[in-house]
């Protein structure tokens, strides 16, 4: 078990935490949540030990072992990916050189009969029956099988850590955590930089896992799936909630209701008893009551309303040229750095309005081919952009992008051009930069503030495609549906690179997965690819797309098949399933077939729609039903029956439609 108690943290005159209190205990998987600043990455370094806390103490059960996975993560350059794993058994390194230097040394002395060689002898055998329960023996073959379970292989054993990318550094570090097997383990944004893929791995991973879990997140699936209870932080206090986020979002609404209720009452009670010391304060006959409300007051314990966080980001494209009908066709494009092959004969079209996610494992080239659209990097093969096309690029390397030593203002003005230099101020407000924030220089800002200035960089232009590379990173919960609300109202072309499902959904229409150096299509939104897929687990996609490593232990490894000789049903299935157009004629039928799919696609959205607005009447006609003084004229019955017709015609139509759009869709595949 863990415990905080009473724990409080200042910093100047601030109090971060005033006196809060909660325990972690075996099987608890937390989701820490709260506004950024308020303190949730604090409450992981206090448990691990990185922070002392101001008064109060944290309590950690003799024995138990905490494993911690920080935001960033630090790597010895030029550390290979297998030696950087085996750190995770340094203490069984270190009793095995104990065990080398003991042995020498022995082999050196001739006083058989001496204390002292005696003592030596002893240690030696305490040290090796540790080594044995230790497992010191198969640690090896354990990193080995553990890096090849997370998707690494054999080939990748030397290569040094600083050449993988973010998401696959954040594998190693799993790896070390796995390896440790510790009681407790603290996640800080795991699933930044993680792709889809990932994230269902690690999804699995943790459900299974039987220690005690504290993750800070702001993927709210990610959350939903894997925790069972969720832990706020706000004012310097803590409320503890024994469900997963989006219950929690619920009761959290439900006690700032209450609590403001509460605080109306207080202030009305305050504002009385203010009034009664005023009005009687010089008046000798009432001096004892006087005195008695003034203690009362000193005494009260003042309810403090967290303020909701009402501003938000003013997101609105501004209007642009329409681009011609296709804004995007490559034709057989490569790209390889040095001997690796990132794309191998891509051939894609994106025309225009349409709304795309580019998906696939870390390393894929989902980043690559991006910067290649933009111009940032060279190519062999084809590649054509539309008429008219402007684009605008959003990447996820804000920090090689901006210039640090700049304040907000200077990086806003000096991509500024025309008549929008007399909007910047404006613009930045709408980014909830404001005041003096305005003068701060881009090195001091959060993630969250970085990203919000690299949005309103890119809406000084406007442009009709945009690209945007891991957008939602550092975004709070908040500003995302915001973000994801203004792409929704936008008319020109989108394509996102994003790992994050709950942003996806709903936003996107075609979904482009990286996979062997290809592209392949898919119709339809992020949940309808990832079944398509069968991607339920990290396991699955392992079994589909990996061959069989020599020296594999894992469960995945042992069940994966060979894909040098896949099954023909499996090869027809993805041809069948994935391939892109090859010709033109081939281009017309699909996009013919896609056009009907997105129109009885559009009218099941539309009767869905209809059917929840004609059940939210049906519900306010039943109250109104139950209290017959509320009734006047056979009329209210009659609205009432209408009402239930239109619903049940309105449901056969969706069952219909729906029918229709799997029927037309099996087709397509």
């Amino acid at each position: 078990m863990i415990s905080i108690d009473n724990v409080t943290i200042r910093f100047g005159a601030f109090v971060l935490f005033d006196h809060i209190s909660f325990q972690v205990n075996p099987g608890d998987r937390i989701g820490l949540v709260g506004r950024n600043g308020a303190g949730k990455t604090t409450i992981l370094n206090l448990i691990d030990g990185r922070q002392d806390p101001d008064e109060g103490r944290v309590v950690k059960t003799a024995g138990k072992e905490v494993g911690y996975l920080p935001q960033q993560m630090k790597h010895s350059k030029g550390k290979s990916l297998y030696r950087e794993a085996l750190n995770a058994f340094e203490s069984v390194i270190d009793l095995k050189k104990r065990i080398n230097s003991i042995t020498a040394e022995l082999g050196e002395r001739s006083d058989y009969e001496s204390k002292a060689y005696l003592e030596l002898i002893q240690e030696l055998a305490n040290a090796n029956e540790l080594f044995e329960m230790e497992g010191g023996h198969t640690i090896h073959a354990e990193v080995e099988q553990t890096l090849i379970g997370l998707g690494f292989k054999l080939s990748d054993m030397e290569r040094p850590v600083h050449e993988f990318s973010g998401g696959w550094r954040m594998r190693v570090e799993l790896a070390k955590i796995l390896l440790r097997r510790p009681d407790y383990i603290l996640l800080d944004e795991p699933t930044n930089h993680l792709d889809i893929e990932s994230i269902q791995w690690l999804e699995e991973f943790l459900g299974s896992y039987p220690g005690g879990i504290l993750i800070i997140s702001h993927d709210r699936a990610f959350l939903d799936s894997v925790t069972n209870r969720t832990i706020e932080l706000s004012l310097g206090k803590t409320y503890d909630y024994k469900v997963s986020y989006s219950s929690y979002v619920q009761l959290k609404e439900e006690r700032i209701t209450v609590q403001n209720a509460s605080y109306e009452n207080q202030q009305k009670m305050i504002q009385e008893t203010e009034e009664f010391i005023n009005r009687f304060r010089y008046k000798a006959t009432k001096a004892v009551q006087v005195q008695s409300r003034i203690k009362q007051l000193d005494k009260l314990d003042r309810i403090v309303v967290e303020k909701e966080d009402n501003s938000s980001m003013n997101l609105k494209f501004p209007p642009s040229l329409r681009s011609g009908t296709i804004v995007v066709e490559t034709n057989d494009l490569k790209k390889q750095f040095g001997d690796i092959k990132v794309l191998n004969g891509v051939d894609m079209m994106i025309e225009r309005g349409e709304k795309v996610a580019f998906v696939g494992k870390n390393g894929e080239g989902k980043t690559t081919l991006s910067r290649i659209l933009v111009g940032e990097v060279d190519y062999t093969g084809g590649l054509k952009m539309g008429h008219n096309v402007e684009l605008g690029y959003f990447a996820q390397n804000q920090d090689e992008i901006m210039d640090g030593n700049l304040t907000v203002l200077e990086t806003v003005d000096h991509a500024a051009v025309g008549d929008i230099r007399t909007k910047i101020r404006d613009i930045l407000g709408a980014f909830l930069f404001s005041g003096e924030d305005v003068d701060k220089k881009v090195k001091v800002l959060s993630g969250g503030e970085r990203s919000r200035l690299a949005l309103a960089r890119m809406l000084l232009q406007p442009f009709n495609l945009l690209i945007l590379d891991e957008p939602t990173n550092h975004l709070d919960m908040h500003s995302k549906d915001i973000l994801k609300k203004a792409l929704l109202a936008f008319d020109g072309t989108l394509i996102v690179v994003s790992h994050d499902r709950e942003f996806l959904d709903g936003l996107v229409d075609k979904v482009f997965e990286f996979r062997d150096q290809k592209v392949r299509a898919h119709l339809g939104g992020i949940y309808e690819f990832l079944q398509r897929r069968k991607l339920t687990s990290l396991r699955e996609i392992e079994r589909k797309d990996k061959p069989v490593q020599a020296g594999a232990g894992s469960k995945a490894s042992k069940t994966t098949p060979s894909k040098a000789t896949p099954s023909k049903a499996a090869n027809s299935e993805d041809i069948q399933d994935t391939s892109l157009p090859s010709n033109k004629e081939q281009y017309e039928e699909k996009k013919v077939q896609e056009k009907k799919i997105r129109k009885i696609a559009n009218r099941v959205k539309s009767l869905e729609h209809e059917i929840e607005q004609i059940e939210e009447e049906l519900s306010k006609m039943d109250e109104m039903l139950m209290n017959p003084d509320n009734i006047e004229g056979m009329h209210v019955y009659e609205a009432y029956e209408q009402l239930k017709k239109k619903h049940d015609e309105a449901l056969s139509s969706w069952e219909k439609q729906t029918v229709l759009l799997e029927k037309v869709s099996a087709k397509r595949k």
